[in-house]
């Protein structure tokens, strides 16, 4: 039988180019694409859409009863810099909207299950630099804290329940497919816009701060690769280190400015400062590459070369 995948809160940044590759690998007809809201982009008129509510368990069973799906993507979730503004609502969407869907999963038998975690689950305890798999996790975010429990339940639901969940915590993540999501890494997507629309940026971070960065098309394919994996290849059932490449907003400028001679940037630190001053500068991924051979393709270099040829 041919796996059927539901990938919910597909309209996001990482949905909508996870969308896309499913639908690749396992044909049109066999990926639904759900979310809260709708979106005009061409890929979701490729496959099935329907909208779904993570806090509706009615609408949630409704969904999985129609369609019977065998692996489900859930990405539903309220981003850092949103979940900061909305602190409840983040929790509400976080967590409920997670063990809605973890319990559907349970209930209709899937097979397997990825939910994404995030370097937010570090906080300003946590060793800055080569952030170890497992560390200190203090944060101080509503977006990190979610993400951090959210992990322990991944564990919790693997160990009690058996249910095959499988995590990786994502980095700031660059791509050109979409728009940003309200995230506190958003500046190195909306840099190379402005770089091209209006020849400068102002930037909500200061210019030496550094976080761990990855391509959009290296964590689209680690998704996909640590789903596929073999269950016994998975010997970490919270969330795995994965990382790309870390740079600061200067550094990002200064490789723009190879291509743009003339970009300008100015920085004005916003609320959103504190967050990213609360996160790694890097990331050891060791573990991912020995269990599942985790490896990206993405250095800074190609990254700019790749978003301001595809945004031009």
């Amino acid at each position: 039988m041919k796996d059927k995948i539901l990938v919910i809160g597909a309209c996001g940044q990482v949905g909508t180019e996870l969308v896309e590759n499913l639908q690749q690998v396992y044909g049109n007809s066999q990926v639904v694409a759900s979310d809260v809201r709708t979106s005009t982009h061409e890929v979701f008129t490729q496959s099935e859409f329907v909208q779904l509510d993570v806090l509706d368990k009615v609408q949630i069973k409704d969904v999985f009863q129609k369609y019977q799906p065998t692996i489900v993507y859930h990405l539903a979730a309220l981003l850092s810099a949103t979940a900061e503004a909305k602190p409840k609502l983040g929790w509400e969407l976080n967590m409920d909207g997670t063990f809605n869907i973890f319990d559907a999963c349970l209930d209709h038998q899937v097979k397997r299950i990825f939910w994404p975690s995030s370097i937010a689950v570090f906080g300003p305890t946590t060793p800055a630099i080569h952030t170890p798999q497992r560390t200190i996790l203090e944060p101080n975010t509503v977006y990190g804290i979610t993400k951090s429990a959210g992990e322990r339940y991944c564990e919790y639901y693997y160990n009690r329940y058996k249910l095959d969940v499988r995590s990786i915590r994502y980095p700031g993540l660059i791509g050109w497919k979409s728009l940003p999501g309200g995230g506190t890494t958003d500046y190195a997507v909306d840099i190379f816009h402005q770089a091209l629309k209006q020849g400068q940026y102002d930037c909500f971070l200061g210019p030496t701060t550094t976080l761990p960065m990855m391509h959009m098309e290296d964590a689209v394919r680690a998704t996909l690769e640590i789903t596929e994996a073999p269950s016994n290849a998975i010997k970490i059932r919270s969330s795995y280190n994965i990382a790309g490449v870390s740079f600061s907003p200067e550094e990002l400028t200064q490789e723009i400015q190879k291509h743009i001679p003339d970009f300008m940037i100015t920085y004005t630190p916003d609320h959103r400062q504190q967050i990213a001053d609360s996160w790694p500068q890097s990331i050891d991924d060791h573990i991912a590459r020995a269990d599942w051979g985790w490896q990206e393709k993405y250095n800074l270099e190609k990254l700019v070369v790749n978003m301001l040829d595809n945004l031009k």
